[in-house]
């Protein structure tokens, strides 16, 4: 056996650490200076199961587990084809079926990527060939910055030559990111191995379909969970789990090793349902109940609720500003757009009640041919069962409001009265109801006024304004105010 020839200095070290510590092995120690273990590689033609659990903040939990026999002793192991944008502060390698026979020494993490550009960095100041006429010359690589600078025939040439041809491979160079393991195997049994890891590049997003009814009192519910998979790695016949909610505080909090581990025990609840729903910390997880793949580089939506018949409330709102109390205002605001809102309350008996996560909303509604038409959309929060979600669908076509101030007195120097007229047509052919919304200033009292009002908050003040088919209807009120 050929000895690689070690320097008086590696002697030196390995003979303190044999006196400072006398009951330690040799081979151990030899090993990590000269490492001539075997070497095992495995590939995804090993895997046995693959889970990957996805946040919306482009960040996903990868659980790969494998099969496959060990020799006994201190070896290398490969782990190739996983994500190229993992996180190697995350990875974790633990054996499912033979835990206290094998120990983990050391774990890297090899991306150094066979690239044309990555394999012309590597002949820098080597011979190559390249093929002129069906014959092979031979040239120089003298530098690959901002371009080839190669010798040829003794005299020096730039620019990219045609047809180049390479003597081999280097072999820091893979074909795929590589997590490299140096393990102790002291078992003869074959091992299940479950490697886990965070990778970016990944995420995901709710998408919602709406469909209005005639009258605007129903509407039919779907929703898509919208997968983007950018993080190098392809996840075939995969469990998939998604997490709604600021998953940056978990990691923040826990610290990333520390998650990974908690995700990883996570089980799956069955239910008939495309996603199964439950509650995880403070946020919610949802859990595809197949198998799915993921390629790389796709996009890939996956249904996640479909609930028909869901009652609707929509309300018109005519929003005011702060601004308008605080000086004169010479002539009326006129041609202010009224929005047009749609509520609806997330609860069972309403064919919902399910968690649902942060998204956009679009709405349709069939015209009087029965052909759909797009009429809005808007984008709403992670929304827990029982609350109210409040879409925003655009602004009232046929009816318009106008304000007008009618007084406003300065009564000493932070005391104010105000007085306004507003007033509200509607050309439909049918009534609405318009809810104004009056922003109000620091310390505010509604003196008079010719429609009742609601003080929804500290500072706000809701007057809800009938008005009939064609019709008109006037508000006017005087407020006083402090600030």
């Amino acid at each position: 056996m050929r000895l690689r020839r070690r320097s008086a200095l590696e002697f030196l070290a390995l003979a303190l650490i044999m006196i400072l510590a006398p009951g330690t092995e040799w081979r151990i120690f030899a090993y990590a200076a000269d490492p001539t273990g075997a070497a095992v590689a495995t590939s995804l033609a090993d895997q046995e199961t693959l889970s990957i659990t996805v946040y919306n903040s482009n960040l996903g939990l990868v659980k790969d587990t494998r099969r496959l026999t060990l020799p006994s002793g201190v070896m290398q192991l490969k782990f190739g084809e996983v994500a190229a944008k993992i996180m190697p502060q995350t990875v974790h390698i633990k054996s499912l079926s033979d835990p206290k026979h094998l120990q983990i020494l050391e774990q890297n993490y090899e991306y150094d990527l066979l690239t044309p550009q990555k394999l012309l960095e590597k002949f820098v100041g080597k011979e190559i060939t390249i093929l002129k006429d069906n014959v092979e010359v031979p040239i120089t690589i003298l530098s690959v910055n901002q371009g080839i600078v190669y010798k040829l025939g003794g005299r020096i040439f730039t620019g990219q030559p045609h047809n180049l041809i390479f003597p081999n491979i280097p072999n820091n160079l893979i074909s795929h990111p590589t997590l490299v393991w140096l393990l102790e195997n002291r078992g003869t049994a074959p091992h299940k191995l479950e490697a886990t890891y965070l990778t970016q590049g990944i995420s995901w997003r709710a998408d919602y379909v709406a469909v209005l009814d005639s009258k605007d009192k129903l509407l039919d519910l779907s929703g898509w969970v919208t997968l983007d998979n950018q993080s190098g790695a392809s996840y075939q016949n995969a469990r998939l789990k998604l997490v709604a909610g600021d998953v940056n505080r978990v990691i923040e909090r826990r610290g990333a090793a520390d998650a990974v581990r908690a995700l990883s025990e996570l089980s799956v609840k069955p239910a008939a349902a495309p996603f199964s729903e439950e509650s995880f910390f403070e946020y919610h997880l949802y859990s595809l109940q197949r198998a799915t793949t993921i390629k790389e580089n796709q996009t890939k939506q996956v249904s996640l609720l479909s609930a028909d018949r869901v009652p609707i409330t929509k309300q018109y709102v005519y929003r005011g500003s702060q601004q308008y109390f605080r000086s004169r205002f010479g002539a009326p605001v006129s041609n202010q757009k009224i929005g047009i809102y749609v509520d609806i309350a997330n609860k069972k008996e309403n064919n919902l009640g399910m968690p649902l996560p942060r998204g956009t909303v679009r709405v349709y509604k069939a015209d009087s041919d029965g052909s759909l038409q797009f009429v809005g959309e808007d984008r709403i929060d992670h929304t827990p069962k029982d609350e109210t979600i409040k879409i925003k669908m655009g602004d009232a076509f046929d009816i318009v409001g106008q304000r007008k101030q009618t007084d406003w007195r300065k009564l000493a120097d932070n005391l104010y009265e105000a007085a306004f007229e507003i007033s509200v047509r509607n050309h439909k052919e049918e009534a609405v109801t318009v809810n104004v919304i009056e922003p109000m200033l620091a310390d505010w009292e509604i003196l008079s006024s010719s429609h009742a009002h609601k003080k929804t908050d500290a500072h706000t003040a809701q007057f809800d304004l009938p008005v009939a088919k064609n019709g008109e209807t006037k508000l006017q009120y005087r407020v006083r105010y402090k600030f």
